[in-house]
């Protein structure tokens, strides 16, 4: 379409891309998974992974959405001109659409912790926190009607447009998010014995690196910035040919590891203080944390309600950012190819998005009988993305920019013109063609415990 949006200005684009990266995975799994697997020791080879994996899977996706400027399903046909390419953006939006579901379902959780947390109601116990949190997953009612206020939240988001929505909203959320975890940051490393968690997160046990924790490594990298899910693809198709995508790709990657690294540095010390091993997953957001709150700002309690409240507050707008970047997906697929009105294409990913969060929400709560292969329909709707469309999606990408995709054409869109970054296209195209999709099948078959 001759009328596309396009973002307004470099800092909007790189905040905007960098959000959709930006989510619960963040908080929850990164700080996790580095303490368990060596500490600084992950750390370093997580930054390689990123560099080997993330950057050129990212710039690949950046290369297609951009020269083909169009929604995902029909950038993949056009660039080859091979219609069956397009099977690669409808994996994307099937992914992304799933994805915006049933990650809402969570995000209402935040939300929900949210309200909690300023009428102050999470207070006691263990025992009690633990209870809260099962009772309300399993309400019928409740979980549903927060998830669809999060999907609605992000539905006129996307209704406004790629300025005055997308934009807008990531000049806001992102920075204020940035804000909001150097505050708990700062309190959390001020802690007594907060050392211990700093020194957890940190420093470098090199005994525990093995191709096990190389192949976490990897995965964390591939997870964290979304490849595979054609957000990235749809988001460069707004990008300017003035935009230098390598630049692009490197600061996107710097904030997303900044932001994991920083959500380290609050949950650990806030966690060895209390002598508290944080666990990976939603019992650490909802369990375990609400527990350490109270207890290492028991004699400041009005920190600790404080600190309590932006958590949530923080939590709802890095999963704002994610689901902004999965609606948009389906949007600009819905719009451009139904030839409907932007709201009429949202409202289409909205209402399936409900859909699949209804049932997700339902599954883990109040009817567990919901089952897919033994899985809850939120399990199947997770291993179904995480561990088949995800990497699927990211391994035919690499393939098709390194072998299907004209030379020249790829070569043009990594250097501007013939502007930058000249030197380095020979070793990006190696890369793409050869390393990403070896470590993307490694990725792969490490999920289904095959390596």
């Amino acid at each position: 379409m001759n009328n596309r949006g396009n973002f307004g200005s470099r800092i909007g684009l790189v905040l905007a891309t960098a959000g959709s990266a930006v989510g619960l995975g963040n908080i929850w799994r990164f700080p996790f998974t580095t303490g368990q697997n060596g500490g600084a020791a992950f750390i370093i080879i997580y930054i390689i992974c990123i560099l080997m994996l993330g950057l050129p899977g990212m710039i690949s996706e950046f290369i297609i959405g951009r020269h083909a400027a169009t929604n995902a399903v029909r950038a993949y046909g056009v660039i080859s001109g091979k219609r069956v390419w397009r099977v690669v953006g409808v994996m994307g939006i099937l992914c992304s659409t799933i994805i915006l579901g049933f990650y809402s379902v969570v995000a209402g959780w935040c939300l929900q912790y949210l309200y909690a947390s300023v009428a102050g109601q999470i207070k006691g116990d263990s025992d009690y926190v633990a209870r809260y949190f099962t009772e309300f997953s399993s309400d019928i009612a409740m979980p549903v009607v927060w998830a669809m206020v999060f999907i609605i939240i992000t539905h006129f988001v996307i209704v406004k447009g790629v300025r005055k929505g997308i934009e807008k909203a990531s000049k806001l959320m992102m920075p204020t998010l940035f804000v909001l975890l150097l505050i708990i940051v700062a309190a959390s490393c001020m802690l007594p014995n907060a050392i211990s968690g700093i020194k957890f997160l940190f420093y470098p046990n090199f005994s525990k690196l093995s191709s096990n924790v190389m192949l976490e490594a990897l995965g964390q990298a591939f997870f964290s910035l979304s490849l595979g899910t054609a957000c990235l693809c749809t988001y460069s198709s707004y990008f300017s040919k003035r935009t230098n995508l390598v630049n692009a790709a490197l600061q996107i990657a710097l904030i997303d590891t900044m932001i994991a690294v920083l959500a380290g540095l609050m949950i650990f010390p806030a966690a060895f203080s209390v002598g508290v091993k944080p666990d990976a997953g939603p019992s650490l957001i909802f369990i375990t944390l609400p527990n350490v709150f109270q207890q290492a700002f028991a004699s400041m309690p009005l920190v600790g309600y404080v600190i309590s409240i932006l958590f949530y507050a923080l939590l709802a707008l890095a999963a704002l950012t994610s689901t902004i970047s999965m609606h948009e997906i389906g949007t600009a697929f819905f719009h451009e190819e139904l030839k409907r009105p932007r709201r009429h294409a949202a409202w289409i990913v909205t209402v399936t998005a409900i859909m699949i969060a209804i049932v997700s929400s339902l599954s883990c709560g109040a009817y567990p009988q919901l089952t897919v292969f033994g899985m809850s329909m939120m399990d199947f709707f997770d291993f179904l993305t995480a561990n088949i469309l995800l990497p699927a999606g990211a391994l035919l990408t690499c393939v098709y920019v390194g072998w299907v995709v004209p030379r020249s054409t790829v070569m043009t869109e990594f250097t501007n013109r013939h502007t930058v970054c000249i030197k380095l296209f020979p070793a990006f195209l190696f890369m793409v063609r050869f390393v990403c999709p070896i470590c993307i099948t490694l990725v792969f078959l490490h999920q289904f415990g095959i390596v």
